[in-house]
């Protein structure tokens, strides 16, 4: 494979490795210790 193919396939590698663990800590069980600062600091 040429070098250009392994690093496009490496970064896109790596935004998907982001992504997917942005989602597991937004939707999945850790987001139980998410807190919203908007309904603490309602009147």
């Amino acid at each position: 494979m040429e070098s250009a193919t392994v690093l496009i396939i490496g970064i896109g590698a790596a935004v998907l490795a982001v992504t997917g663990y942005a989602i597991y800590i937004a939707f999945g069980p850790p987001a139980t210790e998410l807190s919203d600062p908007f309904d603490e600091h309602e009147d």
